[in-house]
């Protein structure tokens, strides 16, 4: 199905916004799209709540035994692991005790930036970016102090640059916060 992305891109995306928007709202589920992104292969559940259990109470993996993870592999396999394995986004053998991740995985990258929530949106920085480099470029047109050293060329260097940082600063914190770039997920870094 091709849909409307929140970026405004069309992309092949299999599952209706809504029914990502729930999947997503779920932690543990955020948790195992990003350790299977992460491995970028098959994964024992036992290993997947292991780590699951450890970013939970912010400890080493290594130090988390079976009745630590329990809670969490029961809630993962008759909850979270059918669910994401119902809307295709993961292969759960039940019988193996094995997830697996699929193509959906990916589709699900460009609506982790629409969830973080708390700074300004990007695109309302650009659109704050875009007004102020129009205001500089009218306080030189119409000769305000202070701008009337300025020239064009200044200007537009000073538009292009100000752009080229914004995008890359865009890129490194948009990469950043994929889930499965980095070892932690994304929402654990922010803690550090």
């Amino acid at each position: 199905m091709l849909s409307t992305t929140p970026m405004g891109t069309t992309g092949d995306v299999s599952l209706p916004e809504g029914e990502i928007f729930e999947l997503l709202a779920n932690r543990r589920r955020r948790f195992t799209i990003h350790a299977l992104k992460h491995a970028g292969e098959p994964m024992d559940v036992a290993d997947l709540s292991t780590r699951i259990t450890a970013w939970e109470r912010g400890v080493d993996p290594e130090t988390i035994d079976y009745d630590d993870r329990r809670n969490v592999h029961t809630v993962l396999t008759r909850t979270h692991l059918p669910k994401l394995d119902e809307h295709d986004v993961v292969e759960y053998d039940d019988e193996a005790k094995v997830v697996e991740p699929t193509p959906t995985l990916d589709d699900l990258d460009v609506y982790i930036e629409v969830l973080r929530g708390k700074e300004i949106p990007w695109s309302l920085y650009y659109l704050g970016l875009a007004v102020f480099a129009g205001l500089v470029q009218v306080a030189v047109a119409v000769e305000v102090p202070l701008f009337t050293a300025l020239d064009g060329t200044a200007v537009a260097v000073f538009v292009v640059t100000a752009f080229a940082v914004s995008a890359a600063l865009h890129y490194y914190y948009g990469e950043r916060a994929r889930l499965g770039n980095l070892e932690k997920p994304p929402e654990l870094r922010e803690r550090e």
